[in-house]
């Protein structure tokens, strides 16, 4: 890796959460298409549609899908839960009371995961480095308003600085993403670019640290944890990367590039699929905003490049899979449902992909089997490469 990498500061950690997304003009980007219309791309056949099913959310980023199969969204402003039928759009409160976002754009609720029936909520930039009294860290949903804090990851941060080289100017971290895995969580830091495991006791323990990448949304799948890495300012399309993690040497290997400022990593019954979250408009101040409708659905293909699935999203934030239908959430507060996402047989496979606690446990190793490839199953359809 490389450890002259221009060094991300807190203002481009906050553009990477609240639609001010900093980088060069894509080189290989589709021309995009406004939300609901299909594009064309070089082969000729349409990628697929998004359709707006939910709007109106606050200070969205993360979300999940539940035990009942629909999709929980965090919402930071807020301090919410809010449930969303996938079928007719309608949202509900879920869960209130989690302490609301401290800096304008940036923090507060930021992912949800489910363990059972019983919401985890994981809450940052809310502690006193950024004028809050609140705790950054993982939350238990007890009841509909009320909540227990089971691991206070701000403060291990303080007592447990990173060991690579660069600026820190929020010291209790920006914490990203929320992974459920055997007994606890993975979660990770943007900023201080490191990947935890947290237990439901509140043990805390670091899987992973990295130099200067500013890794994202994160997945287990046939049996390794992917890191999605949106990489520095200037966010180029080759520090958009998705990452490999091995347990058995602690190495992370890369798996696919190509795309900038890429925020999420996710699997659905046909394979790995990564989100962009847009390209910028070229060499602008750092706070830009990224351009308008420019974020893509991508799917991870046999050869590490990346295949658009969906394009013409706009801030995409997070991705989540109910068999062939990916739900994306927005930093502009949508919900957005693309359908026929592998263009397969929809016959097989039908389950949810709602994920069990018990993916993945840190201690083990998968069998080899498990590891062979990144292709997409018999009955799944092939990428639309540029």
């Amino acid at each position: 890796m490389n450890h002259s990498r221009p060094l991300v500061s807190a203002a481009a950690l906050l553009s990477l959460m609240a639609a001010s997304l900093v980088g060069p003009t894509i080189a290989n980007a589709t021309p995009n298409a406004p939300v609901g219309e299909p594009s064309e791309v070089s082969t000729g056949r349409s990628v697929s549609t998004p359709e707006v099913i939910a709007s109106g959310l606050q200070g969205t980023s993360g979300g999940t899908i539940g035990p009942d199969g629909a999709l929980y969204v965090a919402e930071g402003i807020t301090g919410e839960i809010t449930r969303v039928d996938r079928r007719t759009g309608a949202t509900s409160t879920y869960a209130t009371g989690l302490p609301e976002r401290v800096i304008e754009g940036l923090g507060g609720a930021i992912d949800v995961a489910f363990r059972g029936d019983t919401a985890y909520v994981l809450v940052t930039v809310v502690g006193p480095d950024v004028g809050g009294n609140a705790i950054d860290g993982i939350y238990r949903m007890d009841d509909a308003d009320s909540f227990t804090v089971i691991a206070d990851i701000g403060q291990h941060a303080v007592d447990n600085p990173p060991t690579f080289d660069f600026d820190i100017e929020v010291e209790r971290g920006v914490q990203y993403a929320l992974e459920t895995v055997r007994g606890g969580f993975l979660v990770t830091d943007g900023h201080l670019n490191r990947v935890l495991y947290v237990g439901t006791g509140g043990e805390i323990r670091e899987v992973i640290d990295f130099p200067n990448v500013v890794p994202t949304g994160i997945e287990v799948f046939r049996g390794r944890i992917h890191i999605a890495l949106a990489g520095p300012v200037p966010h180029t399309p080759e520090d958009g990367r998705i990452v490999a993690l091995s347990r058995r040497d602690g190495q992370a290997r890369d798996i696919a590039s190509g795309y900038s400022l890429l925020v999420d990593v996710e699997r659905n019954r046909c394979g790995l699929y990564a989100l962009s979250q847009g390209d910028s408009p070229g060499a602008v101040p750092a706070g830009s905003p990224a351009l308008p409708d420019s974020g893509e659905l991508l799917r991870v293909e046999h050869d590490g490049t990346l295949s658009v699935v969906a394009e013409g999203l706009d801030l995409p934030t997070s991705v989540d899979f109910v068999r062939d239908t990916a739900y994306v959430v927005t930093l502009t507060g949508e919900v957005l449902r693309i359908r026929n996402v592998s263009h397969g047989d929809r016959s097989h496979h039908e389950a949810s992909d709602h994920k069990a606690s018990d993916d993945v446990a840190l201690d083990e190793e998968p069998d080899p089997a498990q590891l062979q490839g990144y292709g997409h199953r018999h009955g799944c359809g092939g990428g639309h490469h540029h």
